[in-house]
This record gives C-alpha cells, sequence and structure tokens, in this order.
C-alpha cells in the first residue's frame, strides 16, 4: 500500500538522500485507510519504525547547535544581527521539530493501538 504523490516534484524530492536524511515521513505507513487488519499491520509496521526517531531526534539537534554556534560566530566576529538570523532561525526550527519527534517516539512506545 504506496501512498500517491500528487506531483512529480513531490516524488523526486522524497527520494533525495538530503530529505530522506532529514524528515523521517518516508518511513511510516498511513494508519486510517485500508481495512482493519491493514491499519493494524501499518500500526505495527510504525510502532517498529519509531526506533529511528531517536536517530532524526540526533541529527536535528546536531544541527541545531551548529547553526546556533555560526550564528554566534557571525554575530560576534560580524556585528550583524540580520545576518546571524540566518543561522539562529534554523537552530530555534530545529527545537520544535525535536519536540514533535519527541512526542512521535513516546507516544509510539507508550500509547495503545488506535484500533
Amino acid at each position: 500500500m504506496k501512498p500517491k504523490p500528487h506531483s512529480f516534484g513531490a516524488t523526486r524530492l522524497s527520494q533525495s538522500p538530503w530529505y530522506r536524511y532529514l524528515f523521517c515521513g518516508w518511513l511510516f505507513r498511513d494508519v486510517s485507510v485500508g481495512s482493519l487488519l491493514e491499519r493494524a499491520a501499518a500500526w505495527r509496521h510504525n510502532r517498529e519504525q519509531a526506533r529511528w526517531l531517536t536517530t532524526y531526534m540526533r541529527r536535528w539537534s546536531t544541527l541545531g547547535v551548529l547553526f546556533y554556534l555560526f550564528g554566534a560566530m557571525v554575530e560576534l566576529l560580524a556585528a550583524s544581527p540580520a545576518v546571524s538570523a540566518v543561522f539562529f532561525v534554523p537552530s530555534a526550527i530545529s527545537v520544535s521539530v525535536n519536540a514533535v519527534l519527541g512526542a512521535a517516539w513516546i507516544g509510539f512506545k507508550t500509547l495503545p493501538p488506535p484500533i
């Protein structure tokens, strides 16, 4: 049961190694479609794939720290808050991405199946 892409560009983006390195949506299956057995199988698959969420959390944390350090360096050396914002904004985004990934990981590990 493979989801149908909306456009050709979406297919190419999801095939990109950078996309797969940073975003984990491609690992999971849709639990809201199919028969009861298919949805139960999708839930089990998603629970098994949840083990990779901690890897993605490490990646986003590393990127967040690196962007923060680059932003601090640019602000100190160039004294340019506008240019340093280019690095601070992705650092702040990484915090929210990690919050979502952490909530999903905890949910998959602790919640009962929705079926």
